[in-house]
């Protein structure tokens, strides 16, 4: 038996459907264990003789003694 293209389409769109509902839940799931970017970054082991406070990257310079090196 041959499915019409609406069929095909609807098989899909369910499909599709499945996929995103899997992925809020995963996502969800990713929240409610703490996995913000904050605590991602707080359970990175520590920089030896990097800089203090904030990733200065995250801006895409660098800054070290008055030099600013550009990304």
């Amino acid at each position: 038996m041959s499915q019409t293209p609406s069929d095909k389409e609807a098989i899909r769109a369910a499909r599709i459907a499945e996929a995103a509902a899997r992925a809020l839940a995963e996502a969800e799931e990713r929240r409610a264990a703490g996995r913000s970017p904050e605590a991602v970054e707080a359970a990175m082991p520590a920089e030896l003789g990097g800089r203090n406070g904030p990733e200065p990257t995250r801006f895409g310079d660098w800054e070290k003694k008055g030099i600013i090196s550009d990304f």
